[in-house]
Order: structure tokens, then sequence, then C-alpha cells
């Protein structure tokens, strides 16, 4: 059975967007079949407008469909990633997870892998919180979480996290980078290649 991967992502400036389309690209050369979705945007377009690399990110990422219900239930495993806010995901994501009372309450999220990764603006600022709070989530749904872990020598290079990837904003999205995301999205499609 094919793997059928909806990596859902919320990114105000880009980098989530960027850590999202580096994931579909590994993920699709480990045979999944990938759908790359965003989440709808909550705050109001004169908020985002006042911000040039807001509105920016927001132009550039028009044509990427939003995350549906039917995309959920499409679906057999998810990657998500969005922005830490104050330890915890950004509210466009927690907004959208909060549309999932339905497809959840007939367990249409239940036995399916999960993966999460996240961003911050320094390196300390609530990324491990943010994953493990989404992660709660994940339990709740009945779906197993599918964390790096330490299972690759390239998340020692690109900080150590084993509970997801995580970005500081700005910084470079170097080879190791790109190689400790990769690793994620293949982990994740080998481990729900195996459930299925």
């Amino acid at each position: 059975m094919t793997v059928k991967l909806a990596i859902i992502y919320y990114s105000s400036y880009g980098t989530n967007h960027q850590m999202a389309s580096i994931a579909a690209e590994a993920a699709k050369n480990a045979g999944a079949e990938v759908r790359l979705l965003k989440v709808p945007e909550t705050a109001p377009d004169d908020v985002v407008a006042s911000v040039d690399a807001w509105q920016a990110q927001k132009d550039k990422t028009a044509a990427i469909p939003e995350a549906t219900e039917e995309d959920m239930e499409w679906a057999n495993a998810y990657l998500v990633s969005a922005g830490t806010r104050f330890g915890v995901m950004a509210s466009q994501m927690r907004a959208f997870i909060d549309t999932l009372g339905g497809i959840w309450g007939k367990g249409g999220l239940a036995n399916k892998p999960v993966s999460a990764m996240t961003s911050a603006q320094n390196a300390h600022g609530g990324q491990e919180t943010t994953l493990l709070s989404f992660y709660t989530t994940v339990m709740h749904w009945g779906g197993f979480v599918v964390a790096p872990g330490y299972t690759d020598e390239v998340l020692f290079k690109t900080g150590g996290n084993p509970y997801g990837y995580s970005h500081t904003q700005g910084a470079e999205f170097t080879d190791e980078v790109k190689k400790a995301i990769s690793h994620q999205a293949r982990r994740l499609v080998e481990v729900a290649g195996k459930l299925n």
C-alpha cells in the first residue's frame, strides 16, 4: 500500500514552508504520494499586509492548497510543521487542529503515524515544548508519534533535537539541515509503510 503523506504547515515568513518543501521532496523520493498543504491564515489581512515579509510569504504561496478534512482522511501519515509561539504551535495551526473534531470523533485520525517540525526566532525559543505539546494532541487522536530520535548522526550536527527538526529563523538551510529534515521525512515514510 502506498504511503499517502499530508505535509501540513503554517509559515508566516517562509521558514516552515521551506522546511515542509524539503520534507516533501525527500518523502517523494522515498516513494510516498505527497500533498503539500498550508493551513488557513487567521490573522486579519491588514495585520498581514502591515509586515512586508509576511505579506510576501502569503503572496508567494497563494497557489498552495489549504488543508481540509478530506486531506486528513486521504492521508495515512502526517508531517506537521509550524512556528513556535510562546512555547506552543502558532495559533493558525492550532485553529486548524480545532476544526478536526468531526473526523477525530469518527476515528479518522487514529492509527496514523505523525511527525512534527518547528522553528523559532532564537535557539531556545520553546521548540521542544512546541513539539512535545503537539504530540500530546497526536495521542488524543490515537496516532503514532514518529520522532526522529537519535537515529542518524546528522541530528547531532543540527542541534540534536530528538523530538523533531527545529530551525532558528534566519539561519541558513545548509546541506546538513536539509539532510536532517530529509531523514525525518524518510523515517516517517518508512514507518508508515510498515504500518500500512
